[in-house]
């Protein structure tokens, strides 16, 4: 991969990072006000619909044949977006989103390793060695660190 492409890519994930825990203390606090979290989740998914669909209509629709081709099981991720939307949405104004992002971002970094360990779903393979393991203890450590948690 080009130097130039890692550095956007990179740059485009940071700023995703950053919007997450935004994303999940302005629908959190949305939950409050609304006094029903699942409500809240509800508009966050028909607003980013609506993204998704205005961005589709830039790049086209998929070939049909390949939409219809793909497995089954890929189309169930939209289940693991719903869950994290839902619990940070009731969770995070509770236990702080702190707490809560910190805690999925230890949950993310287990399973992005066992993905990549694996070449779980298709992911290019990439080993585990004990470099990347002591990396994921020093960043899990930190974020513990970072908040105290009870």
């Amino acid at each position: 991969m080009p130097s130039g492409t890692a550095l956007g890519y990179s740059i485009i994930m940071l700023l995703t990072g950053i919007g997450i825990p935004v994303m999940a203390a302005l629908n959190g606090q949305l939950g409050v006000r609304l006094s029903n979290p699942a409500a809240a989740s509800v508009i966050l998914f028909l607003s980013a619909l609506l993204i998704a669909v205005a961005a589709t209509g830039v790049v086209g629709l998929p070939d049909m044949a390949r939409l219809r081709a793909a497995p089954s099981h890929l189309f169930f991720s939209g289940a693991f977006v719903a869950f994290y939307v839902l619990a940070i949405t009731w969770i995070g104004p509770r236990f702080g989103i702190g707490n809560a992002v910190f805690l999925v971002l230890l949950g993310q970094i287990v399973a992005a390793a066992m993905i990549d360990h694996f070449g779980l779903f298709g992911v290019p393979r990439s080993p585990l060695t004990a470099l990347r393991v002591s990396g994921m203890i020093v960043m899990a450590i930190g974020v513990l660190m970072a908040r105290r948690i009870g």
